[in-house]
C-alpha cells in the first residue's frame, strides 16, 4: 500500500457505510506512521477485533491500536468530547499508550448539548434516520457561521458569545418542534471550561502538521467515515449524511492540497447494506434478510440498529468508483456468503422500461428501479482460512472477478473474518 509512489493513501467506503474501513484502517496503519480521521463525528462506530479484544472507536483513528503510530482528528470532523474522553479512557484502561499519540485540530467544531437536543426532537432527523448524536446540528452551526471551534476555549469571552449564538436558535428550533426543553447557557459554558483542561492540550493545526509530515515523506492514512453514497452532494439526498464523505472531502478535512494524494482505497462489502432509511434497490426480502443480518452481525456499531442487507450493488460502486477517483478496492464479509447456495449482482437498473448500467441522481427514479441480476453459484465452504487467492474456492474467485470487472476498479484486498490476520492481499 505504501511505497515509494504512495505516502498519502485516503480510505473511503464507497457503498452506504459500514463496509468495514476500521479493520481496513488497522490492517494498513501497521505501516503506518499518521492516521488522520477527515470528516464526520461520534456517528461513525469502526469496529476493530484483535482476537482477544474488540475495539469500537468513534472519533479516534483506528491506527491508534499501533503503538507508535500518530493520530490526528481533523478540521473536517465536528467532535464530541464527552465521547472523545470516553474513547480515550476506555482505550487507556486498555492498555493502549494514548500519551503524546493524539491530535485535533484546533479547527474542528464541537458537538455540544443542544445541538443533540435538537436533533432528537427534530422531526426529520427522525425521518432521515439519523444517528441523533447532534452531528447535523452542528455542521448546520458551523456553515451558518455561529459553531464553536476548539480554539474558541482559548477565549472565555469569544466562547459565551458564540455559545449564545448557537444556543438562541437551537431554543428557537426546539419551541418550533414544540418541545418545552431548555437549554442553559451558563451550564454549556461551565461544561466547555471544564473540558477545556483536557482539550486544550490535544489541540494542534492538523493541517500545518500533516502538510509536514507529507513533505517528509511520511506514510499517512487517511480515514473517512460513513460511505460515499451518504455524501451531502453526492449520496442518496436527503437520506444523507451533514458532511462530505468522499475522497475530496479528506483534501478539505484534514487541510492538505489534493495532489498531495497518491491513492485512494474504496472499501466494500461482498454484499450491500444501509442503515435508516433511504433507498437500497437490491434489499432482500425475508426470510434472507433476517439470515444474511444474522450470519453478519449486521447491527450498528454505533446505535445498534440492524442494517438492511441486499445483493453486490455494480452500479453504486462503479459510482463511487467514478466520484472518489478509486485507485483499487478492499472487499470485505466474503466469508458472511459462504453458506448460500447461490448469489446475485446487481448489473442494471430497469426504470419505466429502460434499463439503465449507472446510478441516477434522481431519488424519484430510484424508488422505480428494478434491480437486473446475474446470477452464480456459492461456494458452500468456509473462506475464513483463506490466507492467498488460492486458498479461495473457484467460485469465491469467480465472484470477485466479476466484481471487479464490474466497477472497474482492481480488488487488492479481501476480507474473510472480522480478526486483523483475516485478509487476503493480492
Amino acid at each position: 500500500m505504501f511505497g515509494s509512489e504512495s505516502h498519502v493513501v485516503v480510505v473511503v467506503g464507497a457503498q452506504w457505510g459500514d463496509e468495514g474501513k476500521g479493520k481496513l484502517v488497522d490492517v494498513l496503519a501497521e505501516r503506518a506512521d499518521w492516521v488522520v480521521r477527515y470528516q464526520g463525528g461520534a456517528n461513525a462506530g469502526h469496529t476493530v477485533d484483535l482476537g482477544d479484544r474488540t475495539f469500537v472507536l468513534h472519533q479516534i483513528p483506528s491506527g491508534i491500536l499501533h503503538p507508535g503510530v500518530r493520530c490526528a482528528i481533523g478540521n473536517g470532523v465536528v467532535l464530541d468530547p464527552d465521547t472523545l474522553f470516553d474513547e480515550i479512557d476506555g482505550l487507556v484502561k486498555a492498555g493502549v499508550d494514548v500519551e503524546g499519540r493524539l491530535y485535533v485540530s484546533e479547527r474542528a467544531h464541537l458537538v455540544l448539548p443542544y445541538h443533540k437536543l435538537v436533533d432528537g426532537e427534530s422531526a426529520s432527523s427522525k425521518a432521515i434516520g439519523t444517528t441523533g448524536r447532534g452531528i447535523g446540528p452542528a455542521y448546520e452551526d458551523k456553515v451558518a457561521r455561529r459553531g464553536v471551534r476548539l480554539l474558541d476555549l482559548r477565549h472565555p469571552e469569544r466562547l459565551r458569545e458564540v455559545v449564545e449564538k448557537g444556543a438562541e436558535n437551537a431554543q428557537a428550533r426546539l419551541v418550533r418542534y414544540g418541545s418545552d426543553k431548555v437549554i442553559d447557557v451558563d451550564a454549556v459554558v461551565a461544561l466547555l471550561e471544564r473540558l477545556a483542561l483536557r482539550l486544550l492540550p490535544l489541540a494542534d493545526d492538523v493541517s500545518l502538521t500533516v502538510h509536514r509530515a507529507v513533505k517528509a515523506k511520511a506514510a499517512v492514512l487517511l480515514e473517512g467515515a460513513q460511505g460515499s453514497l451518504l455524501d451531502i452532494d453526492h449520496g442518496t439526498y436527503p437520506f444523507v449524511t451533514s458532511s462530505n464523505t468522499t475522497a475530496g472531502g479528506a483534501s478539505i478535512g484534514v487541510g492538505i492540497g489534493p495532489s498531495e494524494i497518491d491513492r485512494v482505497l474504496g472499501v466494500v462489502k461482498a454484499y450491500t447494506t444501509r442503515v435508516g432509511n433511504g433507498p437500497l434497490p437490491t434489499e432482500f426480502d425475508e426470510p434472507l434478510q433476517s439470515e444474511v443480518r444474522a450470519l453478519g452481525n449486521e447491527f450498528g456499531a454505533t446505535t445498534g440498529r440492524a442494517r438492511r442487507c441486499g445483493w453486490f450493488d455494480a452500479l453504486v460502486v462503479k459510482y463511487a468508483t467514478r466520484v472518489n477517483g478509486l485507485s483499487d478496492l478492499a472487499v470485505t464479509k466474503l466469508d458472511v456468503l459462504d453458506t448460500l447456495p447461490e448469489l446475485k449482482i446487481c448489473t442494471g437498473y430497469e426504470i419505466d422500461g429502460e434499463v439503465h448500467e449507472d446510478f441516477p441522481s434522481d431519488l424519484l427514479a430510484l424508488e422505480k428501479v428494478v434491480p437486473r441480476y446475474e446470477t452464480y453459484p456459492g461456494w458452500r465452504k468456509s473462506t475464513a482460512d483463506a490466507r492467498a487467492l488460492s486458498d479461495l474456492p473457484t467460485a469465491a474467485r469467480k465472484y470477485l472477478d466479476r466484481i471487479e470487472s464490474l466497477v472497474e476498479a482492481p480488488i487488492t484486498y479481501v476480507s474473510v473474518g472480522t480478526r486483523r490476520d483475516q485478509i487476503i492481499g493480492l
